[in-house]
């Protein structure tokens, strides 16, 4: 257990450190420019290049979570015990605040560099929005960005799919899942990658982390849920019809009236 407490702290604090590293040089140094959509484009691969990367190193420890919401929506799914998901969050937390002090530990000795001004890419609502969604906005963007990523996790690691491809497609599906979330929220989709950078940055950013753990958190457990519906059952095979129930019931009474 303690290997993979320490897995999951690694790995998270790897994605931390990188992902919101350049979504602070993007953002905060302002790197890109007066191009938006280039910090955008740079921030989405720089958490779906890492996370690809981590899948196939630290995949065959513990899976490569490094989120806590993809270690609900596993726990619920029932691919995870309950002990276990505790060891990862408790690795996963801790491993993001971490990586969030490594970072803020390189960064804080620019003289550019201010918590207030340069942040540390943590992500929020309102006037720290690209758009400056409203709260509400920004818990329905979460819950279903979280959801459709965590049930791509689900799908692609499930029986009968082949590991080869896995890291490729979770990797990729969080590139697009930046690309969308990042000019609304910053995107989280991991309350762990969130809590980090805010408790660095602390202000509004740190009044606004709650939305940003249970928003995920409530998307895992949608994904499990759609695991359950789509894939599950699906693995039991169709679903009879009202048509094939009534021939079934018109076969079986012709069979017990010959008998």
């Amino acid at each position: 257990m303690i290997r993979k407490l320490t897995t999951e702290a690694l790995g998270t604090g790897l994605l931390v450190f990188f992902g919101a590293g350049v979504a602070t040089l993007m953002f905060g140094f302002h790197f890109a420019g007066a191009s938006t959509g280039a910090g955008v484009v740079a921030t989405a691969l720089a958490f779906g290049l890492v996370l690809l990367a981590l899948v196939y190193v630290l995949g065959p420890v513990t899976g490569c979570h490094v989120n806590p919401a993809v270690t609900l929506g596993a726990l619920l799914a029932g691919r995870i015990k309950a002990a276990e998901a505790i060891a990862y969050w408790t690795g996963q937390f801790a491993g993001g605040i971490v990586g969030a002090l490594l970072l803020w530990a390189v960064v804080g000795r620019s003289p550019q560099y201010s918590r207030s001004g340069t942040g540390l890419g943590a992500d929020g609502w309102g006037s720290l929005s690209m758009v400056h969604i409203s709260a509400g906005g920004a818990f329905l963007a979460e819950v279903i960005l979280t959801a459709v990523f965590v049930f791509v996790i689900l799908t692609v690691t499930g029986k009968d799919r082949s590991p080869a491809t896995a890291g490729l497609v979770i990797g990729l599906s969080l590139t697009v899942i930046h690309l969308v979330g990042i000019p609304l929220t910053g995107t989280s989709v991991n309350p762990a990658r969130s809590l980090g950078p805010a408790l660095i940055v602390g202000g509004t950013a740190l009044n606004q982390v709650w939305l940003f753990i249970v928003a995920p958190l409530l998307g895992g457990a949608v994904a499990a849920g759609l695991n359950w519906l789509v894939n599950e059952q699906a693995a039991r095979g169709p679903v009879v019809g009202p048509a094939d129930s009534d021939s079934d019931n018109a076969r079986l009474v012709t069979e017990s009236g010959r008998e």
